[in-house]
């Protein structure tokens, strides 16, 4: 009986050599072929942090087709605390008729900015209100601003466009930026048609 056993034992043993054995070769074998990119490629399907993340556009590519109306609907997010109504009244934040063009920080209606938007310096253009509008914090760390931002560029774009109707003299929007252009004959590169700045729509007082 025990021989038996000891029999049993003994295949059991050699059981778990042979499986301990395998591992170990299909290990080495394995590191020694690994492949550079685990899994296999799906067609259609991009591979997480494979490959460059698309470029972002510049924000004059979205002011070129923004549109006021749709900014309007964007800026509903921001009524708890700002106007933008000719000659309207200061609110938990500043009145925001006819900031395109103002002074970072100063404001025209008497609104107490943080030291840290009035002493940024500049005044408030399209790029300097999409870095704002994405970011309030950390275009001005300090800021009391609580809200997070606008994530969406073209939202962005379209409550910019919506605020420079707002004025009383709204600039004009500026063109998409010509990322390829066909030269001509001569190697010219022709000038882009159907590119001029249109002129924004003043906001109806």
């Amino acid at each position: 009986m025990n021989d038996r056993n000891n029999t049993i034992a003994g295949w059991v043993l050699f059981a778990g050599i042979v499986a301990l054995g395998s591992s170990i070769v299909s290990s080495e074998v394995f590191n020694t072929h690994r492949p550079e990119t685990m899994g296999y490629p799906i067609e259609g399907v991009e591979v997480e942090g494979g490959g460059a993340a698309e470029a972002a556009k510049p924000i004059e590519f979205y002011l070129a087709s923004a549109e006021p109306t749709k900014g309007e609907q964007v800026f509903k997010k921001c009524t708890a605390c700002h106007n933008a109504d000719n000659g309207g009244a200061n609110a938990l934040g500043p009145n925001l008729w006819g900031v395109l063009g103002e002074p970072v920080g100063k404001g025209a209606n008497g609104f107490a900015f943080s030291e840290a938007l009035s002493g940024k310096g500049g005044n408030w253009d399209f790029s300097s209100l999409n870095e704002w509008l994405s970011n309030p914090k950390k275009f001005a760390p300090g800021t009391k601003m609580t809200f997070a931002g606008l994530g969406n560029p073209e939202d962005r774009a379209n409550v910019i466009a919506f605020l420079n109707a707002h004025s009383n003299a709204p600039k004009p929007l500026p063109a998409a930026p010509v990322e390829t252009a066909a030269k001509d004959e001569k190697g010219e590169t022709p000038a882009a048609e159907g590119n001029e700045a249109a002129p924004a729509k003043p906001a109806a007082k």
